[in-house]
């Protein structure tokens, strides 16, 4: 359990060839495509008709209409846990409290006199909303995608998460109540790739999006790539993980809980813990199979941390552990030694980083504040997670009067005549002449 990487004693490599000696799950999305493609196509042609057989048939669950009835999310809410209902009140609170500030404004530049740019952001016109519904619903992903989009101001918001034969066919109940709680009235109990098939083409009461956003297993990611271009996405998402960058400051106990608490997710979960201390390392590993046996998913926990994709990396000091982690680019890196502050300042590649021994990925997951949509794989080296921005469009809108065109006239005849396009220089000399 918990391979170890020892990287001690000798120069390490450059970004890219110690990523690939870091651990990390291999998610083959072309792998699925041969199934997800003509299932994709089939919702395309067949619409309603093949999302009721795709998913009587992948989930079990054989229902005439998949849209959720106002009835059954009203009644989730009524009858949602007094306990469940106040903490998501409060992460919804406490996420749009963040994501507020967030907002974009439109900025008016003068470029000349005479001549201006403004860029202005507009939303997204619809979006949907995936929510998985696997291994474990989670409710939590419900207020980070549409809060949001919400603040962007997206007019027209669908949610579509797996029917549950438990529940009747219909998604599960916290996911119901957290679409209540936010005002969400279009609901679908659709789920995998058929979902983003439904929201891409269109299917029944469901009409097409313009974008798809929300974590999902491999089968969704491959759909969203099949679609891009039809739609926009946020990312393709790959399974969940956690790098910690720890020194013998650390609690073994709190990082060993933390690797645990991502490893719950799935197993193909990577959990790395990255540190200088071989006392600490040593503790960890110690600590580790304990607590697995105390955990509801222990067998999920002991697949994720005996794959490849886990493991414990020494280092020399923790200028080489910065080093691997920006090489990692995590989704989710905690920080756990002395100064974290400073330390984590020194970060450039992370989904998000939680700093300090009281900031576990957990707190990120529900109620920090943050969105827990965010980059895996490697991604954080070039992207980020969800946020309000994700659902803003920037248009530029040019307006200059005849004096401010004229200034400009010769530059933009130099510079068509260079790239052999005299017509794009005609254009604006008919203006002059006219």
């Amino acid at each position: 359990m918990l391979a170890r990487i020892d990287l001690r004693g000798s120069a390490l490599p450059g970004p890219r060839d110690l990523a690939g000696l870091l651990p990390r799950a291999g998610t083959d999305i072309d792998s699925v495509m041969a199934t997800v493609r003509p299932l994709c196509e089939d919702v395309r042609i067949r619409g309603a008709q093949a999302v009721r057989e795709i998913t009587a048939r992948l989930d079990g669950v054989d229902s005439e209409d998949f849209a959720v009835p106002q009835a059954a999310l009203d009644r989730a809410l009524a009858e949602c846990d007094p306990t469940l209902r106040a903490a998501l009140e409060e992460a919804i609170t406490r996420v749009r409290t963040v994501h507020a500030d967030q907002r974009r404004t439109d900025v008016t530049t003068q470029v000349v006199p005479g001549g201006t740019i403004t860029e202005r952001w507009v939303p997204v016109r619809r979006v949907g909303l995936y929510v998985p519904g696997g291994l474990a619903p989670l409710l939590s992903s419900v207020v980070m995608n549409v809060v949001p989009a919400q603040i962007a101001g997206v007019q027209s918001i669908a949610v579509a998460s797996p029917p549950q034969r438990d529940h009747g066919g219909l998604p599960d109940p916290g996911v119901l109540a957290a679409c209540a709680l936010l005002g969400i009235t279009e609901v679908y109990a659709v789920g995998g790739a058929q979902a983003v098939a439904t929201f891409g083409y269109g299917a029944g009461s469901c009409e097409p999006v313009d974008m798809v956003t929300g974590p999902g297993n491999v089968y969704v990611t491959a759909a969203k790539r099949l679609l891009r271009g039809l739609i926009g996405i946020d990312s393709e998402a790959g399974p969940t993980e956690v790098a910690i960058l720890a020194d013998d400051t650390a609690d073994p106990a709190h990082v060993a809980a933390d690797l645990i608490s991502q490893a719950e997710h799935d197993p193909l979960a990577g959990a790395v813990l990255v540190t200088p201390s071989e006392e600490l390392a040593d503790a960890v590993l110690a600590l580790v199979p304990g607590q697995v046996a105390a955990t509801k998913h222990s067998d999920r926990i002991t697949t994720a941390l005996d794959g490849t994709q886990s493991g414990i990396v020494l280092v020399d000091d923790l200028d080489a552990g910065l080093r691997v982690v920006d090489a990692y680019a995590a989704e989710h890196l905690e920080i756990q030694t002395r100064d974290a502050r400073e330390v984590a300042a020194r970060v450039r590649n992370a989904g998000a980083i939680f700093v300090g021994a009281w900031s576990p990925v957990s707190l990120g997951d529900y109620c920090a504040g943050s969105n827990h949509v965010l980059p895996t794989g490697g991604c954080a080296r070039f992207s980020s997670g969800l946020s309000v921005q994700s659902f803003l469009r920037g248009i530029h809108v040019v307006e200059y009067d005849r004096q401010a065109l004229a200034a400009v006239a010769g530059h933009i005849d130099a510079l068509a005549g260079a790239e052999d396009l005299p017509a794009h220089a005609a254009a604006v000399r008919i203006r002059q002449t006219g």
